[in-house]
């Protein structure tokens, strides 16, 4: 089994969880998750994904759309303490097809054996998006 990649901070992780999904690095992506079967995942209009199957099976199924997913992240706020954190912040989202949108993202990290896990992500459709600035994929979803 190889050596799981440990994260200094929850920011570090953070950039890795990206830029993995930009990458379509699924067991890179994994790597970020917590080992733990109560981490959670909610894709925008998705139902809630409970357990490391679940979530990377849903993560595979996203990657495997063929599209290539570009964030760029903004409007980020931080708040935690020595052992969790939550990064809120807006995921500005364009695929190669052309689709794009906002997504409001929370992600949890905690720190488990001295390095930074993700243990939530939910990501939902801004709201306040003008019906021209959202262009929904053609197929498949947004991530």
């Amino acid at each position: 089994m190889p050596k799981r990649a440990r994260f200094s901070t929850a920011t570090e992780a953070e950039a890795v969880f990206y830029g993995s999904i930009e990458a379509g690095d699924l067991d890179m992506l994994m790597q970020v998750w917590a080992d733990d079967d109560g981490i959670i995942c909610i894709h925008p209009g998705g139902e809630r994904l409970a357990g490391r199957e679940a979530i990377r099976r849903s993560w595979a199924a996203i990657l495997g759309n063929a599209a290539t997913i570009r964030f760029v992240l903004t409007d980020e706020q931080i708040t935690g303490d020595d052992d969790l954190v939550v990064h809120n912040l807006k995921e500005n989202i364009e695929l190669d097809n052309g689709s794009r949108g906002v997504m409001l993202a929370t992600n949890i990290y905690r720190q488990v054996d001295g390095s930074w896990q993700l243990i939530m992500h939910h990501a939902s459709l801004e709201p306040q998006q003008d019906e021209d600035e959202f262009v929904p994929p053609t197929s498949g979803t947004l991530h």
